[in-house]
């Protein structure tokens, strides 16, 4: 296995980490509603979306950290983060305490979502870079499955009331041993030539990810794109960034608009809705979790092949296909078989091959290295932000509407994407980082395609 690979899947545990974290407090959702009272509105802020504030707090102020203390110096500091939470809501006794620590968590979650697919992107070759980067949306789909399975086993092992507080406290395991693997990884080549001036570290690493690349050409390829930066003078939120801008923007957007932290937050409610019982519904959340993980990994196997704005096309059609039945099922009162739990799998399948594997790839992949990380942090903040008010509304929702206008909605949102995907979104594959940066940065719809067209052919 080579270095780069290693690399790449050391940095991307943290995305085993977000997974679990977001998906584990599915299992404890009601228990912990029932132990303290809360009505659907406390619950749904205090218990379910809190760690999700977190995440839109770590994601809005993560490219901070990424920049000033480094990328490897964050992704250590998210896994403390990790560790902190998980003991910490495992033995609180009290819902402020317990939204205190799962905010912590969800901060380290939106720090992840920041600094991880930054550093993968920047360590990456242009032939490879889809496949590396996505290799942390497997791993938050890997997470989410284990933290499915992992709720199912507890339940079935641990009794009493208090099964949902090892639910949450085992991950701390796994936040230990990602804390000290990542001490292994190098700091980022193009970190240490923009933020440090350390060209000779950045000469070792280059040299150590393509031993036979000629790291002093690569190096001026670097600092020239640089140069042209910060000789615009642009800020961030202006003209001249205001394609990566949107295009961050709207694939975020819809990402959530699709409904996906809806079902991963939700599923064993939304099963029982669909009239399974409360274990049956757990187990059918964990093959959703299984779906989700092999459609991850045939999107990683296809994502530098076929590329990113071809998987979107076909991610568009499985959930148009698969919310619209799932509406029609609730509409129709068809509920009690496994047409609703089929139907949420080819959903999961849709989202997994080009929503989850496309999107951190692809907001890794559109800004300047000048602003890559502020450009990382604003898309995963408009993410976060629409994920955290989603599950915010979603118990109150839940309790006023039958799920058929709800999954309605997320139907109508995904026609959308797909007008996105077919107007506006360039293709991305095969091209290097710098070339990226020349022909997004200020360019037209038009202009853009013709440009990045070319910079494939010459690759």
């Amino acid at each position: 296995m080579s270095r780069i690979v290693q690399w790449s899947i050391t940095v991307a545990l943290a995305g085993f980490l977000f997974g679990f974290d977001t998906a584990v407090i599915s299992g404890a959702d009601k228990p912990i509603q029932t132990l303290w009272g809360l009505s659907d509105l406390q619950h749904g802020l205090l218990i379910m979306s809190m760690a999700l504030w977190g995440t839109v707090l770590g994601a809005i102020t993560g490219n901070w950290p990424t920049d000033r203390l480094g990328r490897r110096a964050t992704l250590l500091l998210i896994g403390v983060l990790y560790l902190v939470s998980a003991v910490g809501s495992a033995v609180v006794s009290d819902p402020v305490l317990f939204a205190f620590f799962r905010l912590i968590g969800g901060i380290g979650v939106g720090i992840s979502s920041v600094a991880a697919p930054t550093y993968i992107s920047e360590i990456a070759p242009a032939r490879q870079r889809g496949f590396l980067v996505a290799m942390y949306q497997f791993n938050i789909v890997f997470g989410i499955l284990m933290a499915f399975v992992s709720n199912y086993v507890i339940s079935s092992v641990v009794t009493g009331d208090d099964a949902w507080r090892w639910m949450l406290g085992v991950e701390a395991v796994p936040a230990l041993l990602y804390t000290l693997m990542i001490t292994r990884v190098p700091r980022s080549p193009r970190w240490l030539i923009l933020k440090r001036g350390d060209v000779e570290e950045a000469s070792r690493v280059l040299r150590m990810i393509e031993p036979d690349a000629d790291t002093e050409a690569e190096i001026a390829r670097i600092r020239a794109a640089e140069n042209e930066e910060q000789s615009a003078h642009a800020r961030f939120f202006s003209m001249r960034y205001r394609l990566p801008i949107l295009l961050a923007f709207l694939i975020a957007f819809f990402n959530q608009l699709s409904g996906i932290n809806f079902i991963i937050y939700y599923a064993p409610r939304v099963l029982e809705a669909a009239e399974l019982g409360s274990q049956a519904a757990l187990l059918s959340s964990a093959g959703i979790g299984l779906v989700n993980l092999v459609f991850t990994m045939l999107g990683m196997s296809l994502i530098d092949r076929f590329g990113r704005r071809t998987l979107l096309f076909i991610g568009s059609a499985g959930y148009l296909v698969s919310l619209v039945l799932i509406s029609r099922a609730f509409f129709a009162d068809a509920l009690g078989g496994i047409e609703v739990p089929l139907l949420l799998g080819l959903f999961i399948a849709a989202h997994a091959i080009s929503q989850g594997a496309v999107i951190w790839v692809f907001i890794a992949e559109v800004f300047p290295n000048h602003v890559r990380a502020r450009g990382q942090s604003f898309g995963a903040s408009i993410h976060w932000i629409f994920a955290a008010l989603i599950t915010l509304l979603m118990p109150w929702v839940l309790s006023t509407f039958s799920g058929g206008p709800v999954f309605a909605f997320f139907a109508v949102m995904m026609l959308l994407q797909l007008v996105f995907v077919m107007v506006l979104m360039p293709e991305t594959r095969n091209v290097s980082l710098e070339d990226l940066q020349k022909h997004l940065v200020g360019e037209s719809v038009g202009m853009r395609r013709v440009h990045l067209s070319k910079a494939r052919a010459k690759a």
